[in-house]
């Protein structure tokens, strides 16, 4: 049995605020071992319940923040930047069980701590065929269009929730209650370790792969803060404006439909100006 844990580091212990996850600053620095805890405890917990392999995939900004030495030693990383379906990659190879989402957060426009859809800020909003959309809910449409179903989510308790919108049977574990976007009550990450290790042990009974999810058509609308970044969003081929500060496109797969988010995001954040945003 083989576990995909993709990782972000928003919903990590004792993480609330920006200094925390940028790289490089001193706080990032100290918040990358609480971080690597986290992940460390659900593959623990995996393989307390009978896994065989777990494959970390690092999904948060540079992909280069959790701590390798610190990992248990039978843990694979997978980490780095440009992969091909980002922060579930590695499920397309048709020999993941399930997948964990470790560390995960709310979307962009709705209440959590950090809360934010792939740009940190920018994207007001982001809707999946309707449906308001955190990056929960657009990676575990892609893990379903490969069967893969989504087994463990952690992060904060509003993340919880969201996760039962889009994994309703997925064990869930709140490491933090939200405050507000930048302040959380935290438990110790002696706490989480043990919480998330157990979770992830009765989460394998969900794990197996089932026949892939194909709706046939997902629709993306994005809204931006600023009017110019839905206009330089349109340089992506599919995808048009629907408003003033919206665009949307509509994609035959989720993979194709979050490869062109992924092309969208990388355009809009090169548009996005110091000052002006």
């Amino acid at each position: 049995m083989k576990i995909l844990v993709s990782a972000d580091m928003e919903g990590a212990t004792g993480v609330t605020w920006p200094g925390d996850v940028l790289p490089g600053t001193p706080q990032w620095e100290r918040c990358r071992a609480l971080f690597t805890s986290d992940v460390n405890a659900a593959a623990l917990g995996f393989y307390d319940a009978g896994a065989d392999e777990v494959l970390v995939n690092e999904a948060h900004w540079s992909m280069r923040n959790l701590l390798l030495e610190r990992l248990d030693e039978r843990v694979q990383m997978l980490t780095g930047k440009h992969k091909s379906l980002s922060m579930v990659e590695g499920i397309q190879h048709g020999d993941v069980d399930a997948v964990a989402f470790v560390g995960y957060h709310t979307g962009a426009g709705t209440e959590g701590v950090l809360a934010h859809t792939y740009l940190a800020n920018s994207i007001t909003g982001v809707w999946l065929n309707g449906v308001r959309a955190s990056e929960g809910l657009l990676n575990a449409h892609v893990a379903a269009e490969y069967g893969v179903p989504v087994i463990l989510v952690t992060g904060d308790d509003l993340t919880c929730v969201d996760a039962a919108g889009y994994a309703p049977r997925a064990r869930t574990v709140a490491v933090k209650d939200y405050v507000s976007r930048y302040a959380a009550v935290c438990r110790t990450p002696a706490r989480t370790a043990a919480d998330i290790r157990k979770a992830a042990a009765e989460a394998i009974s969900l794990a197996g792969r089932h026949a892939p999810v194909t709706d046939g058509s997902y629709t993306v609308e994005l809204e931006f803060d600023a009017e110019h970044l839905a206009a330089s969003a349109t340089v992506v081929p599919g995808v048009a404006q629907n408003g003033e500060r919206r665009v949307a496109y509509t994609s035959g797969t989720m993979y194709e439909g979050i490869r062109t988010f992924k092309a969208v995001t990388t355009i809009v954040s090169a548009a996005v100006e110091e000052q002006y945003g």
